[in-house]
């Protein structure tokens, strides 16, 4: 019965995924939503540290933890925004760039593991575009 779960079958690709994931990155102490944090900002320079969470699915309270140990790091910085001083905006650090930029060619290959395991190109855009369905 499990065997034709949806809920089931997502949840066993998720620990697949996740577990090549954290084999793939342990030696550089990285975990993925460390990553998901980092690739986000790099394009979203500035975006308010609720807006991140959300964007991640993390709840503010946990997202909290997680910012405060990328910043410990030095890859993340807080700033107040100027607009509204109770608000946190992120920015990642150059440090943090170079630590990203270390670590892409690793998560390409990740990727191209997970390509090769569905069958190609088409067969990762037929299954993001269910996923999508699911949560959007």
């Amino acid at each position: 019965m499990m065997e034709d779960a949806v809920g089931y079958r997502l949840r066993r690709a998720q620990l697949a995924v996740f577990q090549h994931f954290n084999e793939t990155f342990a030696a550089k102490g990285l975990r993925p939503t460390d990553f998901a944090v980092l690739l986000l900002l790099t394009r979203n320079q500035g975006s308010k540290q609720s807006e991140v969470a959300e964007a991640l699915g993390i709840q503010r309270a946990n997202f909290v933890a997680i910012v405060d140990g990328l910043e410990h790091k030095g890859f993340v910085e807080r700033r107040k925004s100027d607009l509204d001083r109770r608000v946190q905006s992120l920015y990642i650090t150059d440090a943090g760039l170079a630590y990203l930029e270390e670590l892409m060619p690793i998560w390409q290959e990740h990727e191209e593991r997970l390509l090769s395991q569905l069958g190609g190109v088409a067969a990762r855009d037929q299954l993001i575009g269910l996923l999508k369905k699911l949560y959007d």
